[in-house]
């Protein structure tokens, strides 16, 4: 494993990492994975506590994910998408258009690139409809929407936003309804409509040169995994469809059931004729979807819409098309990926599944809610998530390393800690990783 440590130092950058910090904090040495579990060089042992980065969702290493890719590969492993077509990319564009309510998908490798094009196609729609003049972005305080410079423009993390500031176009940011946030004795659902009402003021001064607004529905995860209110959701669909500004919908990490429904859009409710994506759920003009997607296998997002945008570039100059491409665009092994996921959710009843386990898991750290260093316990579907209320600086890389120790791979986000597991994760995993956790808030010098 040294070996494989200083060779990492001196061959590989890093993401999200001052290399530096390495000397001291090593990353972790993977060999393999099984189920829920990452296992070190040494043979050592860790629960993916964070579905490695929020991707794994039927653990390392499934079968029918395996076997998928396997069987695709005797097939077509990638053709070019720009003049060719192949039976997954068809399968998984028609299978998204049903849970989603939306069609026409479009492929890229990664969610900022997701969030690029919705951003690109939601500009050019306005432009090809006679209003290039609607080109202004909305996002939400503390959203993450990516860091290619397109996606960190919506995204208003100073930590990754600031450094590049010259190189961003300026957009706005709306008030945050994170409901950590609400005054003593608000409710989450007042405050999240007291920032939408923020919401409105703005566009009905600049609804002329808006395309759009983009939102993390219900969980803005770098910010600490800041929940809020669905009513928030339903009245930005209403003032979106009122001042003719597009809503795109980044689900990229709570789609695929992160939040308890399939895509956590469902979860706010919209008149019962609203084209729903479920009975009487809102439906956005975009949705970003990542991550999750090929059960974090192989890199693919994808951007469904609406079939009036799609026919705002539909028609015989070039220039009027969406130019936008990726070499790998649909890439074959990446949709097969895809569809298995989507077989394992069908099969297995996925959903229901984890309704239940999310009762059970949430028993299981009970105990981490109730401690004196615990504020701000939180739950949504299969996120859980608390704040350090005496934090010191460095508590993250603290935290992080005495959890490792413990067989619980964690990485806190700040001041926040969160646990995003995989979806084969049982409960005795559960009351395995909340007694590392206790171990880790009992310890002063964390």
């Amino acid at each position: 494993m040294n070996d494989l440590l200083s060779r990492t130092r001196a061959a590989v950058w890093h993401p999200c990492t001052q290399m530096k910090q390495l000397e001291a904090a090593p990353p972790l040495a993977i060999a393999r994975g099984e189920g829920a579990w990452l296992i070190d060089t040494d043979g050592r042992r860790y629960l993916d506590a964070i579905s490695s980065w929020w991707v794994n969702l039927f653990g390392h290493c499934n079968p029918r994910i395996n076997a998928a890719i396997t069987d695709q590969l005797g097939k077509i492993e990638h053709v070019m998408l720009a003049g060719a077509t192949h039976a997954p990319v068809v399968e998984l564009s028609e299978r998204l258009a049903a849970l989603t309510g939306l069609g026409h998908a479009f492929y890229g490798s990664d969610g900022a690139s997701a969030t690029e094009i919705a951003l690109k196609m939601s500009a050019h729609y306005w432009r090809n409809s006679g209003q290039p003049e609607k080109n202004g972005f909305i996002s939400l305080q503390n959203g993450y929407h990516g860091e290619t410079v397109g996606a960190l423009s919506v995204t208003d993390i100073p930590l990754f936003k600031d450094t590049y500031a010259p190189l961003l176009r300026h957009t706005v940011q709306a008030p945050t309804p994170d409901a950590r946030l609400a005054e003593p004795g608000e409710t989450a659902e007042t405050y999240a409509l007291r920032c939408a009402d923020a919401l409105e003021a703005h566009l009905a001064g600049h609804a002329a040169t808006t395309a759009a607004l983009i939102v993390e529905p219900l969980v803005q995860g770098a910010a600490g995994m800041a929940m809020y209110h669905p009513a928030y959701l339903t009245r930005a669909r209403e003032l979106c469809g009122q001042y003719k500004v597009h809503l795109i919908a980044d689900e990229i990490a709570v789609g695929f059931g992160r939040t308890g429904t399939m895509f956590a859009c469902e979860q706010a409710t919209a008149p019962p004729l609203a084209a729903p994506l479920s009975p009487h759920a809102i439906r956005p003009d975009f949705i970003c979807l990542s991550k999750g997607i090929t059960g974090g296998y192989l890199p693919l997002s994808a951007v469904l819409t609406t079939d009036d945008v799609y026919a705002a570039f539909y028609g015989d100059a070039t220039a009027r098309g969406f130019l936008h491409s990726h070499s790998y665009t649909g890439n074959p092994l990446a949709c097969r990926a895809a569809l298995a996921v989507l077989d394992i959710f069908e099969h297995d009843q996925v959903i229901a599944a984890n309704r239940a386990k999310s009762i059970e898991f949430t028993k299981a750290l009970a105990e981490v809610a109730a401690h004196p260093r615990v504020r701000h316990f939180r739950h949504l579907g299969m996120i859980w998530a608390f704040d350090a209320a005496d934090a010191m600086p460095g508590f993250s890389t603290r935290f992080h390393r005495a959890a490792l120790a413990l067989g619980a791979f964690i990485r806190p986000i700040g001041n926040t800690v969160y646990v995003m597991p995989p979806y084969v994760t049982n409960t005795d995993d559960m009351r395995g990783l909340a007694g590392a956790m206790l171990r880790c808030l009992d310890n002063p010098a964390i």
